[in-house]
């Protein structure tokens, strides 16, 4: 079947089997920051906005994002920017296999909720696996950059 897909801005029209996933269809179109660790829809690495929303795309038919617009980390890079930085200066990053699908997750987060709680923040974050740091220097990171973006809000109210 011919898929349709807005991705990252560029229609991309493509045959695409039945049983293909979006996680697939993304990687085969130059996508590389979605990445795979568990199949199984429990690790948050391939995550991408279908139509502004977090999916994750393992689990996700291509067929389904048809005619939809997919953005991926790659598409995503001035909004992330400066806030990988503040991932960084944690130490979080590590190996950086986890930090796509986490920085995916955390901007999906600042949309939908601009100044989340701690307790928020892990809670929308629990579904991201992260073997190497244990999540205390992402929280850090996530913290010092709303932190530093409400010092930035304030300058310019005032």
């Amino acid at each position: 079947m011919v898929v349709e897909i807005r991705l990252n801005g560029k229609l991309v029209k493509a045959d695409a089997a039945a049983d293909t996933t979006l996680f697939d269809f993304v990687r085969e179109h130059g996508c590389y920051s979605v990445k795979c660790g568990c199949e199984t829809s429990n690790c948050g690495l391939c995550t991408v906005f279908l139509n502004e929303k977090p999916v994750l795309s393992c689990s996700v038919l291509a067929a389904r994002a048809d005619g939809g617009c997919v953005t991926t980390l790659e598409g995503l890079q001035e909004e992330a920017g400066e806030f990988v930085t503040f991932i960084a200066d944690q130490g979080a990053e590590q190996c950086g296999f986890c930090n796509p699908g986490f920085v995916m997750n955390a901007l999906a987060l600042f949309r939908e909720n601009p100044h989340p709680t701690e307790e928020e923040i892990k809670e929308f974050l629990s579904g991201n696996l992260c073997r190497c740091s244990g999540y205390e220097g992402q929280l850090r990171g996530i913290l010092n950059y709303l932190e530093s973006r409400k010092q930035k809000e304030e300058i310019l109210s005032n």
